[in-house]
């Protein structure tokens, strides 16, 4: 893309139309789409610079994209905001001792990110479906069971089961002894739920208890789990389980460039689009640019470097016996060994939910900044880390579905009246972006036609 002092390549790159200097007059006019897709260019260039060492031509495209770039201004504007710093700080890595004094009085504000993660919940439907599905495989699992035992894997948001108490309180034969163990790292995020959940079961008369474990999950005593024998267990897991695929192979690993297309975008291609959407920017661009590269693990259908830690999660899990697992998690790879892949698909993915943000709230929105912000975390995490940091490896649905096989669990295909209720929640939010669909007994949740989350649940198999 570029050439080492600093000159553009004729033949590889779109970039050779513009002149590489300060302050570029020429990009403010530039159109939203000719802008979009030449940010998105500028990313995908910036990226191949960073996987190559190349921190120089990097900087020249981390200045461009700062002249287009903004975290308040449209969709892809916001987005190529994240990327690029997350980017920037994996350059910033590479000297470890300007890194940590750049970062030193950066604090993270635990009461901040559970407050984001509601908004996240009350103006997005996605957590929504997923609790509501979750819901009803616990509800027709426990059907007839008279001592019922719930544990969730992340005990951050009680509206969950205040719903599923009421929804047992409603049975024909009787609410069963409901026990619900929460797990959070945070010991007053439990108190609070643990509050909420009590005197909800209090108003229905419903026999329960709160089992508060405090722990992060990689570290989790399942002693203190206390499932004991005659009661029916559930287990809820929303967004946890691909914080424990690092493993320590990981650390070794290195990542590979994706060599760009010489056939690249030009100018005349920017003037011939209409794309009004950024999935449709990603989709005419990203295709064309990139090629997959040889040391990607997307490829196959597990990892090549298989996780201790998941692997002994998944069999704690199993020993548990539960009769049924419901498990919610982002279906998009974003755990290949290749940077270039990373940066592909996660600039699918977040493209998508910044879209959603887009139709729901207005651009000067302090709540859609902050949640945005929380994304463009997700973001860093993927694209500047590596080894045990690196804690937001999603995977496709289909990866999963082959890890719980080999674990010893069975699926349980999601019952019609679960996709009925999604369906109708959805409906409830008048706008036509948000879908779901049936993929092999399980849940996809999408916007527009780009998956994002997947619901799934399985049941213990001897």
């Amino acid at each position: 893309m570029f050439q080492e002092d600093g000159s553009s390549s004729v033949t590889s790159s779109p970039l050779q139309m513009f002149p590489m200097m300060s302050p570029y007059p020429w990009l403010k006019e530039l159109k939203p789409e000719e802008r979009g897709l030449y940010l998105i260019h500028l990313l995908v260039t910036c990226a191949n610079h960073v996987a190559t060492g190349s921190f120089e031509n990097a900087n020249i495209a981390l200045d461009q994209i700062s002249h287009l770039a903004s975290p308040d201004g449209d969709t892809m504007q916001r987005i190529a905001s994240y990327f690029s710093e997350a980017l920037a700080d994996r350059i910033l890595r590479t000297w470890p001792g300007v890194y940590k004094a750049f970062r030193s009085t950066r604090l993270s504000i635990f009461t901040e990110q559970i407050l984001v993660r509601k908004m996240f919940f009350e103006f997005l439907p996605f957590m929504k479906v997923a609790f509501v599905i979750t819901n009803q495989a616990i509800v027709e699992a426990m059907e007839g069971e008279k001592m019922v035992h719930v544990i969730d894997l992340n005990a951050a948001e009680p509206a969950q089961w205040c719903a599923l108490i009421q929804d047992l309180s409603a049975r024909p034969e009787g609410p069963p002894h409901l026990r619900i163990t929460g797990i959070h790292q945070q010991k007053e995020v439990l108190e609070q739920m643990a509050h909420v959940l009590i005197e909800e079961a209090e108003k229905l008369d419903i026999p329960f208890q709160f089992n508060p474990v405090v722990s992060k999950l990689e570290n989790l005593d399942f002693e203190k789990l206390r499932v004991k024998t005659g009661e029916a267990l559930a287990i809820s897991s929303i967004r946890q389980l691909h914080s424990l695929l690092a493993s320590d192979s990981e650390l070794r690993k290195k990542s590979l460039p994706i060599p760009m297309n010489a056939a690249g975008v030009h100018l005349q291609r920017v003037h011939q689009m209409n794309q009004s959407t950024l999935q449709e920017l990603l989709e005419k661009d990203m295709v064309n640019s990139c090629s997959p590269s040889n040391d990607s693990t997307s490829s196959s259908p597990l990892s090549s470097t298989p996780s201790s830690n998941m692997d002994s999660f998944l069999n704690a899990l199993w020993g548990l016996s539960p009769k049924v697992m419901v498990v919610t998690e982002q279906d998009s790879d974003h755990n290949a060994m290749s940077l270039m892949e990373r940066l592909s698909e996660s600039l699918y993915f977040y493209a998508a939910l910044f879209d959603s943000l887009e139709s729901t709230l207005p651009r000067t929105s302090l709540e859609r900044l902050r949640m945005e912000k929380m994304l463009g975390e997700e973001i860093t995490n993927i694209i500047a880390c590596e080894g045990l940091e690196r804690k937001e490896r999603h995977e496709k649905l289909e990866k999963w579905a082959q890890r719980f096989d080999f674990a010893g669990f069975a699926n349980v295909p999601l019952s019609y009246y679960a996709m009925l209720q999604a369906k109708k929640l959805l409906q409830g939010y008048n706008c036509d972006g948000y879908k779901i669909k049936e993929e092999n007994g399980c849940v996809v949740i999408c916007w527009q036609d780009r998956p994002l989350f997947a619901v799934s649940a399985w049941r213990f198999r001897r």
